[in-house]
């Protein structure tokens, strides 16, 4: 089991945002983490990265946790942010030159992966530009590069279709989709509930800082008595009961 989080509640500035939070995420899966905006997906999130501290409840990934194996711990991440955080003085060269080194990789290894993603996101022509020429789908692409030139076991991908063209959604996703092939594990906060339904293998329902389902599709549908329905009809059919 990559990451497994038990009875976590937590939040900021002495609030509570999320409580009794508990899911898993399987090595070779894909889970997607589903929420009205405000819902606690991000709180959630952060409290996985380590940015929060949990008032109660643990986080582990493959028996690893934040306060006895720091290090190692955060080295098992990527993280992809829903808005694309670069340094506007680094060249896109330079960025993946800063992530290979922060994660201890050799450079002739990292960049034999980064030439494929450069190809995959067709960026193979940008490495000399500054993110001041890049459009926020770029940003974005620049991102994705540097989260997957690392090949941790655990992506955290944070709405990862947001400014992205079709051609680029779809490269996504098969990375995605071969990651998954190789073991990894990915948790997906995502909008799009349609591509989640498709390829996403469990989902975890959060409204109002608490887990209201979680498991894949036939668990949900036997879970509300909704027989084939689809992800949309049982999030909207729990989420907007009175």
């Amino acid at each position: 089991m990559t990451l497994k989080i038990n009875n976590l509640s937590g939040g900021y500035n002495r609030k509570k945002v999320i409580e009794d939070i508990n899911f898993e995420v399987p090595s070779g899966s894909i889970t997607a983490l589903i929420g009205l905006n405000g819902a606690g997906k991000s709180t959630t999130i952060k409290h996985i990265l380590g940015l929060l501290k949990a008032t109660e409840g643990s986080i582990f990934i493959d028996n690893l946790s934040l306060e006895k194996n720091l290090e190692t711990y955060r080295q098992s991440i990527s993280y992809v942010p829903e808005s694309p955080v670069l340094y506007d003085e680094l060249t896109l060269e330079e960025h993946i030159n800063v992530t290979a080194m922060a994660y201890g990789l050799d450079m002739d290894t990292a960049w034999q992966r980064a030439d494929k993603l450069l190809n995959l996101f067709k960026l193979e022509d940008k490495k000399k530009f500054f993110p001041i020429y890049f459009s926020k789908g770029m940003k974005q692409k620049v991102m994705l590069i540097c989260a997957f030139l690392i090949e941790p076991n655990l992506y955290i991908i944070d709405e990862p279709f947001l400014g992205l063209d079709p051609i680029a959604i779809n490269s996504l996703i098969k990375l995605i989709c071969d990651e998954k092939e190789k073991g990894k594990s990915i948790l997906m906060s995502t909008h799009i509930l349609a591509t989640a339904e498709k390829y996403c293998d469990n989902f975890v329902i959060i409204h109002e800082g608490k887990i209201l389902a979680s498991g894949d599709l036939e668990k949900l549908r036997n879970k509300f008595n909704m027989p084939a329905a689809s992800l949309d009809e049982i999030y909207l059919s729990i989420t907007t009961k009175e």
